[in-house]
């Protein structure tokens, strides 16, 4: 579904990415774990779109999206949940999830999919009318999610799904992560948690400064010793 072959981006001068390649098979959720710094939300960002690699290239459903616009990305069916969240703080829960709609298509099924949101997280239909800025971290999280199900995704990107949040808000928004797996959804999982991300995936890898250094199916990489004193503690 998705294959990241052989990039290298820059931000300004500085190279952030190195012969990256990774690979999102359909129905798939694969995890990259990573530190601060190491290059996660670059790769992020140049799937959407957001930055255009130097060198090698990026496919979608087998069309090449290198240089793509991010609206044009967008309406091919991939939809984000960015690091920080980034909702529309000044707005109510409704009017961000409407913005998730962007797509012509997804419009068409704006109530169908705003009922479905609200089955995945009851919270926001308690919260519709409220501003989203005075929700809590937890709470934004969610409609942080729940608007980049408005688009009704083939491909959901989540950016340091867990970064900021209680033990208790971080397993239940995991549960709604394995329900959106039960109904299809393809992921590619960004975290610093690397517990609970290699527990939810299929397969991982490991980016350190730009580069992919390891690779393998979730238990592989649990098992792996380098992995169990970098990421796990033990």
């Amino acid at each position: 579904m998705l294959e990241v072959k052989g990039i290298n981006v820059f931000r300004g001068e500085a190279q952030i990415l190195w012969n990256m390649s990774i690979s999102v098979e359909q129905g798939e959720i694969v995890t990259v774990l990573g530190a601060n710094g190491s290059g996660k939300t670059t790769l992020v960002e140049s799937i959407l779109g957001v930055h255009h690699p130097k060198m090698g290239k990026i496919t979608f459903l087998g069309e090449e999206i290198t240089f793509r616009s991010s609206f044009l990305i967008a309406r091919m069916g991939v939809s984000c949940v960015p690091e920080g969240r980034r909702i529309f703080k000044d707005m109510t829960v409704y009017e961000n999830l409407e913005m998730g709609a962007y797509p012509m298509k997804a419009r068409s099924f704006l109530k169908e999919t705003v009922g479905w949101v609200y089955s995945l997280f009851p919270v926001l239909r308690e919260r519709g009318g409220q501003i989203a800025g005075t929700l809590s971290g937890g709470e934004q999280q969610m409609l942080a999610i729940g608007r980049a199900l408005m688009s009704k995704p083939i491909l959901l990107l989540l950016d340091e799904l867990s970064l900021g949040l209680s033990p208790k808000i971080t397993k239940e928004i995991y549960g709604t992560i394995k329900k959106l797996h039960q109904e299809k959804v393809t992921i590619l999982l960004i975290e610093q948690n690397a517990t609970l991300a290699l527990r939810h995936c299929y397969r991982g890898y490991i980016l350190e400064t730009g580069r992919i250094t390891l690779q393998g199916t979730s238990q592989e990489l649990l098992g792996n010793e380098h992995i169990r004193k970098a990421y796990l503690g033990l």
